[in-house]
């Protein structure tokens, strides 16, 4: 497939006006202050080689609009920057992309594509407009520590897809995560901070405390967990652990004063207070922190 099949494909996606029907080398965006994020997908670190095209696609997509979702954003669009390579790849890939546009009523913008052998490399780009932008510093002593969702589904979900077998619901919530982007905007004006869980929750909630300037100490029996995970993965303290700690969940992780109950369904997960650090706890006791919060990029990693 060579870049202008793979532009022609493209055409049929559902356009932004400024792209100018993706014959020019620019776009054109008249939107006021806008939101924008971008994030790349590496094969063999951020989806595995044999992983269907077309749920990589979507999760390329998805990932970037949680970004957008933790700003409380309105999705004004999307640029795409991809590597041409094997041609049924591309296709299944294109086929992908405009599911996932579709479903999540995304206009394509524009992008550019490029020649790679080896490991493909995905980059999206989104905008985001009418933000109310809420930072990740805005925790405050007393504050409680909410999530969307369930947590943990998605790291099942990768040992499902690496090994062939498994329950369905949780490989597609690691394939195909769904961004949660009405939540925010109902969130992003009444919350003091807050992020999307891609990492981990553990390690989010430290990012969130140390920009913030606070400790938080999190009720690991708290931690909202699917049926589905639970059946899979157990219900006991080392599967909690695991859950809080994988990543790729795409929840909104965010913080409120203490009385203040969400506008969305939320679970109160833990709290901030005066200091530094993580603490975890259960009905037992103080939890040991395991070795890893959560997923870093660098070397071992």
């Amino acid at each position: 497939m060579n870049e202008t099949d793979f532009l022609a494909a493209l055409r049929r996606m559902p356009l932004h006006p400024g792209a100018r029907g993706l014959v020019d080398d620019g776009a054109v965006i008249d939107a006021g202050p806008l939101v924008v994020t971008t994030d790349t997908l590496v094969e063999g670190v951020h989806f595995l080689p044999h992983d269907p095209p077309a749920d990589v696609a979507w999760k390329l997509v998805a990932t970037n609009l949680s970004d957008l979702a933790a700003k409380g954003a309105l999705v004004e669009g999307v640029m795409l920057n991809y590597p041409l390579g094997d041609a049924a790849w591309d296709r299944a890939f294109l086929d992908g992309f405009g599911a996932v546009l579709t479903r999540f009523h995304v206009r394509l913008i524009g992008g550019d594509t490029v020649s790679l052998r080896g490991p493909r490399v995905l980059t999206l780009t989104a905008f985001g407009r009418d933000a109310p932008a809420p930072a990740r510093d805005g925790a405050r002593a007393g504050d409680g520590l909410w999530v969307t969702g369930t947590i943990g589904d998605a790291g099942l979900g990768l040992a499902i897809a690496r090994r062939g077998y498994g329950p369905i619901a949780l490989r597609d919530a690691y394939r195909r995560p769904l961004p949660r982007l009405t939540e925010g905007r109902a969130l992003g004006p009444v919350v003091g901070a807050m992020m999307d869980v891609s990492d981990g929750l553990l390690i989010d909630a430290v990012r969130m405390a140390r920009a913030s300037g606070v400790s938080v100490a999190i009720d690991l029996d708290a931690v909202p967990m699917s049926a589905e995970a639970r059946a899979h993965g157990g219900d006991d303290r080392t599967a909690r652990v695991a859950a809080a700690t994988a990543g790729d969940d795409y929840e909104l992780l965010f913080a409120m004063p203490g009385s203040a109950v969400p506008p969305v369904p939320a679970t109160r997960v833990g709290r901030f207070d005066a200091g530094e650090g993580l603490s975890l706890h259960d009905a037992q006791g103080p939890v040991p922190l395991p070795p890893r919060l959560g997923f870093e990029h660098g070397p071992g990693h």
